[in-house]
């Protein structure tokens, strides 16, 4: 799973490099961290290959990660209702739905708080802010604790991130 990542964040940095004109490094973690499936652990993986020092980096992917969430508690069980009236975001509505509401959502309705701070804290595959977002908002919980716990998710995400993007690689160069 590190390793796709590491090689989507590694194209996706060259794509934005090469192709935005020079467009200043935080600007490509901000977007990185913006978006699902990387969000924060891609952009965290895109400033350690950019060479972004650690402080910045941790600010800018936390707030590209978190800045979407709002957003997606408020608005994505409207947007979902209004796909499915759609020809062809129907089938794409119907997905997110299933992914939504499947074995990891029960997960997390058992335990709300401490299911969806580990869920979106946890770097796994199809875990994360976005999807987390989405099954609170799917399973109906309360904004308030999912927002906390989804915050609280990010900065473990962040932690665990910055252990591997920038601790182990500076340990390992110090052998």
């Amino acid at each position: 799973m590190l390793l796709e990542m590491m090689s989507l964040s590694e194209t996706l940095v060259e794509w934005l490099t090469t192709h935005m004109n020079g467009l200043p490094r935080e600007l490509i973690i901000f977007v990185i961290s913006l978006l699902p499936i990387l969000e924060l652990r891609g952009g965290l993986l895109a400033a350690s290959i950019l060479g972004v020092p650690i402080v910045p980096a941790l600010c800018i992917c936390i707030i590209g990660n978190i800045l979407p969430i709002p957003f997606i508690l408020l608005f994505i069980e409207k947007i979902l209702k209004w796909m499915k009236t759609t020809k062809h975001l129907h089938g794409i509505a119907d997905w997110l739905e299933k992914r939504a509401t499947g074995p990891k959502a029960e997960q997390i309705r058992k335990v709300e708080f401490m299911g969806t701070l580990l869920f979106v804290g946890i770097p796994l595959p199809g875990t994360g802010a976005w999807t987390g977002a989405l099954i609170v908002s799917l399973l109906h919980v309360d904004r308030k604790k999912a927002s906390l716990a989804i915050f609280l998710g990010v900065l473990l995400a962040a932690a665990i991130m910055c252990v591997i993007t920038y601790l182990i690689p500076w340990i390992v160069r110090q052998f």
